[in-house]
């Protein structure tokens, strides 16, 4: 376990120290990532299909803030539904607009998740999205996967209506706004995922607040099968198709992220957990107190050798001063065993003069000075 902890502190440093590089990073693959799978599932407007065009956009997307994905990602798609036929483009704004209000209003700071929602659903691990939203997030996040669901399920129905919408005269333009929007609202999977989703949001939500101990292990497991329950109840009455397989692995991976994140957002140490009691003039308190595992990074010990040409004292065994230089993160303990020295602080460094006692000997104040 201190392997993994020290292991953690090294991956929050090396971040904290690149984080100017790395955000960016990350934000221009997932822009690159979304856009891509955007015009390989929808790809109506060829002029849009250039990698060179994605690059430049993702590029873009990098330095902006993360809501510009989101902005981007809708204008691509609204491009290729209008490339398609523009009845199809107003319906697609209609609802872009609907949502964008919902989104702005209740969670502005989730546009991770209104982004990860749709890809995940295209790589068919979306049960990942509401375990990992629940104990990251707050119970207005439930907006932001709604949303993620709802342009899912309406990139999906221009997908599979696209041919059908293609055979149809420009004089049927009604007919084209009926076939899209009755494919949204009678898609039956769509409001059973959107139904089991916002449940386990508030569900694993609720549980990792308590204080209970494990409750973000409780948490996630209460989560994953409230979500089993509600989308296997929702194929029976609805008949939605919904693969089990894929259901019980994707709860599974949700399972495992759900660690990941608990690893480095809520890891403490249950067996040293401590209730404090105490009042004031107004009230009694009772406190439970759970200590974080954290661990210091080892320390860094550089040691220079510098020849002595004078000043040597008489009946010193060495000719050179050793001067030995601490630095790094943690406590230095008491590394001499003389009366109240050698408490050696980290940014300190000390001179022996001749020679470095051993560690079972106590030199004299003449053998070290500190150099402040």
């Amino acid at each position: 376990m201190t392997g993994l902890l020290e292991f953690r502190e090294k991956l929050k440093r090396i971040y904290s120290k690149s984080e100017f590089i790395l955000t960016p990073l990350l934000k221009f693959l997932l822009a690159f990532v979304t856009l891509l799978v955007l015009n390989g599932k929808l790809g109506y407007m060829t002029k849009l299909d250039n990698i060179a065009i994605v690059l430049i956009v993702a590029l873009m997307c990098s330095f902006l803030p993360s809501g510009c994905i989101i902005l981007f990602a809708a204008l691509f798609s609204l491009l290729h539904m209008y490339a398609l036929s523009p009845e199809t483009a107003l319906v697609g704004l209609c609802l872009y607009l609907v949502m964008f209000l919902l989104f702005f209003r209740f969670s502005p700071r989730d546009s991770l998740v209104v982004i990860l929602t749709p890809l995940l659903c295209v790589l068919k691990i979306p049960y990942v999205i509401p375990i990992a939203t629940g104990l990251i997030c707050g119970p207005a996040s439930v907006v932001s996967v709604g949303c993620g669901i709802c342009i899912y399920y309406l990139l999906s129905t221009i997908i599979n209506s696209a041919s059908t919408i293609n055979a149809m005269g420009e004089d049927e333009a009604t007919a084209k706004l009926r076939l899209v929007v009755d494919g949204i609202l009678d898609n039956k999977s769509m409001m059973v995922m959107i139904a089991a989703f916002a449940i386990t949001v508030l569900v694993v939500y609720l549980l990792r607040r308590m204080s209970v101990d494990h409750s973000w292990s409780i948490a996630m497991i209460a989560g994953i099968l409230t979500n089993i329950v509600i989308l296997l109840v929702g194929d029976l009455l609805y008949d939605t198709s919904l693969s089990v397989s894929s259901v019980l692995i994707g709860s599974v991976l949700a399972l495992a992220v759900g660690k990941v994140i608990e690893f480095f957002r809520f890891c403490v140490d249950y067996s040293r957990t401590e209730k404090v009691q105490f009042e004031d003039d107004e009230y009694y308190y009772y406190v439970k107190a759970v200590p974080k595992m954290s661990v210091s990074l080892s320390t860094k010990t550089v040691k220079k050798i510098n020849s002595q040409t004078a000043g040597q004292r008489s009946g010193r065994a060495s000719g050179r001063n050793v001067v030995v230089e601490r630095s790094g993160e943690g406590n230095y303990g008491s590394s001499r065993t003389g009366a109240g020295r050698g408490n050696y602080r980290s940014g300190r460094s000390v001179v022996y003069n001749g020679h470095i006692p051993d560690d079972g000997q106590d030199g004299n104040e003449d053998d070290y000075e500190e150099l402040f």
